[in-house]
């Protein structure tokens, strides 16, 4: 065919080829979350998208994000696993060790990238650090020294204190491990630990019952998503109780707990496109090796030391990142 006869079967038929061309443009990759906390207080998981953004991805063109809430109950993942199924997502992305062991339970196929990695081993699924070799990578969370540093805060802020509790989400695999990395800690400065596992909202105040008749003089709360979504809970209780608290999150802080220091759970999420953007280009994750936290922040409350009746020596504020006057 001759390029002008070419040119007019084309202008001849420029209605049909256009509506065909649209219907077989291709989906964008999904890419699912799943979430332990309920719809507006899991802030950290904007990181993603800002991280995506800064990548050049455009949500909705370039790839999809669909969300699922457990709203601070992980026995729920693995039904949120199934209803993201059928949207047949390129990665699962989620803090949750929980939401890692349902998708391993439903998909060994599926990557799954998990900003805060709590267990080095990833309860089995990760064979090392530069070489998980399976379907999940990400950033670590947990570090062996982490807990210590957070007491060792704790106790610059309340000296001669020798009783902490710890608050525990029994429904998280991953709190064994935290109430391991607790106890360790806690030896290592001289203080005893009282753990008190919760499972559900409620649990929580029954648990600040059990620490007030402990008589512990402060409460440690680990990472952990049913304490971020009952921050506002746990920040009340812990003023009623007249209990100082130090959490790994900062954003309890913000609702009334006394301080945190940890990792900076945004940023995390934020590094964690990188991991979802070298999948979406082809590679496995069994290739990209684990990445260590780089940046932590210590919080500290005025307003809440005040009303315990608490003096925060000047060279604890001088450390602190963020103070709330």
């Amino acid at each position: 065919m001759r390029r002008r006869e070419f040119l007019g079967v084309v202008g001849g038929a420029a209605v049909w080829p256009s509506a065909a061309f649209t219907q077989a443009l291709p989906k964008p990759p999904v890419v699912a979350v799943l979430l332990i906390g309920s719809p507006g207080y899991a802030t950290f998981a904007g990181g993603l998208e800002k991280g995506m953004k800064e990548l050049g991805y455009v949500d909705g063109r370039d790839f999809e994000l669909v969300y699922r809430y457990a709203n601070g109950d992980s026995s729920r993942m693995p039904i949120l696993v199934n209803e993201l199924l059928p949207y047949k997502p390129a990665v699962f992305v989620s803090g949750s060790s929980a939401a890692m062991l349902a998708v391993r339970q439903a998909t060994a196929s599926i990557p799954f990238v998990n900003p805060s990695i709590t267990d080095p081993d990833g309860f089995g699924m990760i064979a090392s650090q530069r070489r998980p070799g399976g379907q999940v990578t990400g950033i670590l969370y947990t570090m062996p020294s982490l807990v210590e540093k957070q007491l060792e805060l704790l106790i610059k802020m309340l000296p001669g204190i020798s009783r902490i509790g710890g608050l525990y989400n029994a429904s998280n695999p991953a709190s064994v491990l935290q109430r391991r990395d607790a106890e360790v800690a806690a030896r290592a400065v001289g203080v005893s630990h009282v753990p008190v596992e919760v499972r559900l909202p409620a649990d929580i105040d029954v648990a600040f019952n059990t620490f007030v008749a402990a008589r512990v003089e402060a409460v440690f709360l680990p990472g952990e998503a049913l304490f971020q979504s009952e921050r506002e809970r746990i920040a009340g209780l812990a003023a009623a109780a007249h209990l100082p608290t130090m959490s790994t999150w900062r954003e309890p802080v913000y609702d009334g707990c006394l301080m945190s220091y940890g990792i900076n759970l945004f940023e995390n999420w934020r590094r964690a496109a990188t991991f979802v953007d070298k999948i979406l280009r082809g590679e496995k994750p069994g290739d990209l090796p684990l990445e260590f936290p780089t940046r932590f922040d210590l919080i500290i409350n005025l307003r809440t030391a005040r009303a315990l009746g608490l003096t925060v020596p000047p060279t604890l504020l001088a450390q602190a990142d963020e103070v709330i006057e």
